[in-house]
């Protein structure tokens, strides 16, 4: 069983009304556990407040009941521990792909020799397949690249946890399916643990180990975890072929598409609706698609 290296316990995020307004309830009894080295996906519609979560995780914002506790510790505030990759690249525009890098490399071992922080760099540089663009300033540099850049400055702080908050968004298929592979390798020779909003279902397959389902706000909470049981070898190029993945992909479409609005209007006033089932529906037997394939063999004829 794996043990819980962050955890979320009871989490609320209300902001206050305006102009006489009744305050806006976010999300509320929020629980959940990610185990180090795992990848985790959070998935819901605009509103339910995904990134308000990845905030108070990252610590750029306080819940107003419920705490996070990381490797043992409360997480009260900004941390080096935790690496966070935005939407937008963030990166600071008058400055080369390798300075952008260094900053924050300076920032996490201040005492480190200018060789010594020059080489960190190269090595997450490489890792991202940005060698020979290392001069470049952001004007010259594609989305796809600068992205890159913002992942490589997140993993060379070495961050206990890594914190992604829709960074292929705005990114081509192409572009997106590249630094998707890229991420997949990396995580896979660091052994990263991973907290990631997505609003791509085939996204979330592709990278996650568990997939968060988020009921739709306000008032939003976890309706449900599911564990991806496909195998970890899986690629863009095969996943699709194997028989769990339509299995897991229906069901987290189901959700989005209808059961989040449903249970949306459930109130979690006991401890099983707060506390969020874990699921495995890529182990489920599907009897309709059973029975279908039993009804289109062709008779059995037994002689008399």
């Amino acid at each position: 069983m794996t043990t819980d290296y962050l955890t979320v316990e009871d989490l609320s995020r209300v902001f206050p009304g305006s102009r006489g307004q009744a305050p806006l309830v976010v999300f509320e009894h929020i629980h959940f556990g990610i185990g180090q080295g795992e990848f985790v996906c959070i998935v819901g519609h605009s509103g339910c407040g995904k990134s308000t979560i990845l905030n108070v995780l990252a610590g750029l914002d306080k819940p107003s009941s419920g705490v996070v506790v990381m490797d043992g510790r409360e997480v009260s505030g900004p941390s080096l521990d935790r690496g966070v990759v935005f939407q937008g690249h963030a990166l600071l525009p008058w400055l080369s792909v390798t300075k952008n890098i260094e900053f924050a490399v300076k920032s996490r071992w201040p005492d480190w020799a200018a060789a010594k922080v020059h080489k960190h760099c190269r090595q997450f540089i490489d890792l991202v397949g940005l060698t020979g663009s290392e001069h470049k300033k952001p004007f010259e540099l594609s989305g796809g690249m600068k992205q890159r850049v913002g992942i490589a400055r997140a993993f060379s702080i070495q961050p206990k946890m890594l914190l992604l908050d829709e960074p292929f968004g705005a990114l081509d298929a192409l572009t997106r399916g590249v630094i998707q592979d890229e991420l997949l390798k990396i995580c896979a020779a660091t052994g990263q643990t991973v907290f990631m909003i997505t609003h791509d279902v085939d996204e979330a397959l592709l990278l996650s180990d568990k997939i968060i389902l988020m009921t739709n706000g306000p008032r939003a909470r976890i309706a449900e975890i599911v564990v991806n049981t496909l195998p970890h070898s899986r690629t863009r190029h095969d996943i699709h072929k194997d028989p769990q993945y339509y299995r897991i992909r229906n069901h987290l479409v189901d959700f989005l598409v209808t059961r989040s609005r449903e249970l949306s209007h459930i109130a979690a006033t006991d401890i099983e609706q707060r506390y969020p089932p874990e699921v495995r529906p890529g182990e489920e037997i599907d009897e309709t698609i059973s029975m279908r394939q039993q009804a289109a063999r062709p008779p059995v004829l037994y002689a008399i």
